[in-house]
Order: structure tokens, then C-alpha cells, then sequence
């Protein structure tokens, strides 16, 4: 059945079409028939109890340079559309958290994917300590003499922002690094929220697993390398993406979360698996799928509609 779907993203024009899995549902979207239909978050409006978007029709083209064309705008009642993506990237600040309580004013008559209430509840990572025994050592604070404490327990560790993404602001500290006071001090100059602190997995060397999960299965994986003299794996920052198999511990760690992805309506995520420790959850903007499938994995995207089919045809 064709549906309007309507699609908040970051800027199309910006985008690279090889990696962006935004642009990859939005193609299996067109190639079903659905009508798309494209705006930002800060084309989102709520007025006297109604949502409107600032929307132009799109159609999209698996053509770089030759990507998109978008139609003329209008304000559109975001409740007249049958599927909402909330698909822009963090950072996860109140902007982001903003745009998830006026989404959840349309939802689940009209359904937003992922589930607005439960995308705020659930930040990357944040959400992944629900999961304390699949994780590595985690300490999350802005208290400085547990941070040394921490380091010096582990020696090797990690800082990150909590509420980043794409690597930025990630630091490798090692035993003998003079460092630690400058980098806190950082953190504290550019960043209000507690600093996350990890122990170094070694085994990151031979990769971190971008792991894909659809209505709580398994649907793909792609394991990411960081480059030479680099310490993080995103892709964003060097990192190679190659096939992958799944250990049994990796197969675990899905059987485990993926019941409460499928219960809080996360339709479509993401989790980064190390050494056989969870490190994160990715729920807000999950990326990977044109990976996967390069790499001779499953169509996600198509299993991704196949899943938000089943929701509406479960509501109606």
C-alpha cells in the first residue's frame, strides 16, 4: 500500500549517499511506492496542539553528484502522514530532546520511527548500562579524583563526551600519558554533562562491530578497523569497514537486548560490540545499512519497511 512517508533529516544535499543510511530507507521507501516527503528539525512546528513541518516532496537517485530533487514547500500536518523518520544525527542535546516531545504528540497514529518517548529515554550511551554485565568497565562523571581513581585501576582507558557521536571527542589515555589533567579540563570548558570513562579494549585493533538490529533480531553486521595510529573505528574518522561473522558471545549479547529494543518500539538500531563487550547503543540515527549490504550481508533497509509494515498493519 503507498504511504506518505515523511523524513527529518540532516541537510540532503550534505550527505554521502555510499554510507548514509538515512538516504538507503529512503530509497526502498521510493522503490515500494511510498510518497516522500523531506524537512529538518527546525522546520518542525507546534501550534495549539498541532504538529506542522515545513515539508518539500523528494525523490532520491542512487546517483552521486545527482542525488535528490526536492519540490516546492508547504506546511504540512505531520499527522496526515502515515510514517514519521526521525533520522537527523546527534548531537543529543535539547534540540534533539525538544524534537522527540513534539513528535510524541503525533505518535502512534501516525508512527515515528524510532519511538520518540523511548529515543529520549534511551541515549547511546547511557541506555547500554541497563546492560552492565555485557560491558567493559564504565565509569560515568564529572568527579576528577574518581576519573584518576578509575585510571589508575585500569591504566589504559578511554574518555568520551556521553553525549557525542561519530568519535568526536574521544581520547585513548594510557598509564603513562601526562595528559589526563588537560583533556579534564577540556571536557569541563566544552561540555556540562558527566564525562564517560571506559577501559581500553585492546582487541579494538581488529575492529569494533557495527552490529544492526531490526524489531530486536539480528539483520547484519560489518566490522569497522581504525586506521593506522588511530584509536577509534568510526568510519567518520578513518575507520574500514570489512565483513564480519558473529562470535557466539556476539549473538549473545543481541538474545539479550534485543526483547527490550522490540518492547520500547526501537525498530531500528544499532550496537557497537568490542572484544566481546557492549559499548553502545545506537538508537537516535543508526547507520550501517549500505555497509552490510556492500559487504554481501542483508537488505536492512528492506527489513527495516517489512518491520514498520507489521506495525501499522498490527494497529489498524
Amino acid at each position: 500500500m503507498p504511504r506518505t512517508v515523511a523524513i527529518q533529516m540532516d541537510p540532503i544535499e550534505r550527505i554521502d549517499i555510499g554510507g548514509d543510511s538515512t538516504f538507503a530507507l529512503a530509497l526502498e521507501a521510493q522503490a515500494r511506492g511510498h510518497s516522500l516527503l523531506y524537512y529538518g528539525p527546525r522546520d518542525l512546528t507546534f501550534r495549539d496542539g498541532e504538529v506542522t513541518a515545513r515539508c518539500r516532496p523528494l525523490t532520491v537517485r542512487d546517483t552521486r553528484g545527482d542525488h535528490f530533487t526536492l519540490g516546492e514547500a508547504s506546511t504540512v500536518r505531520l499527522a496526515s502522514a502515515d510514517v514519521v523518520l526521525m533520522r537527523q544525527d546527534p548531537p543529543f542535546d535539547m534540540a534533539y530532546i525538544t524534537a522527540t516531545h513534539i513528535l510524541e504528540r503525533i505518535h502512534p497514529k501516525t508512527l515515528v520511527v524510532n519511538d520518540p518517548f523511548h529515543v529520549r529515554n534511551a541515549p547511546e550511551k547511557l541506555f547500554v548500562t541497563a546492560f552492565k554485565e555485557l560491558m567493559p568497565p564504565t565509569l560515568i562523571t564529572s568527579d576528577r579524583e574518581e576519573i584518576k581513581r578509575f585510571r589508575a585501576k585500569h591504566r589504559d582507558i578511554i574518555l568520551k563526551p556521553l553525549y557525542g557521536n561519530g568519535g568526536a571527542g574521544v581520547f585513548r589515555v594510557k598509564t603513562d600519558d601526562e595528559n589526563l589533567g588537560a583533556m579534564l579540563e577540556m571536557f569541563t570548558l566544552f561540555f556540562r554533562e558527566p564525562i564517560i570513562v571506559q577501559r581500553y579494549v585492546p582487541e579494538v585493533r581488529q575492529g569494533d562491530k557495527r552490529i544492526l538490529l531490526v524489531d530486536g533480531e539480528f539483520s547484519g553486521a560489518i566490522n569497522r578497523v581504525p586506521a593506522e595510529g588511530e584509536a577509534r573505528s568510526n568510519m567518520h574518522v578513518g575507520g574500514r569497514p570489512e565483513a564480519t561473522e558473529l562470535s557466539a558471545r556476539d549473538l549473545e549479547i543481541c538474545k539479550t537486548i534485543g526483547p527490550e529494543l522490540k518492547a520500547r518500539g526501537l525498530i531500528f538500531a544499532g550496537i557497537d560490540v568490542i572484544g566481546g563487550y557492549l559499548t553502545e547503543i545506537n538508537v537516535t540515527s543508526p547507520t550501517g545499512i549500505r555497509e552490510v549490504k556492500r559487504f554481501g550481508g542483508p537488505d536492512v533497509a528492506a527489513l527495516v519497511w517489512d518491520a514498520i509494515d507489521q506495525c501499522l498493519a498490527a494497529a489498524r
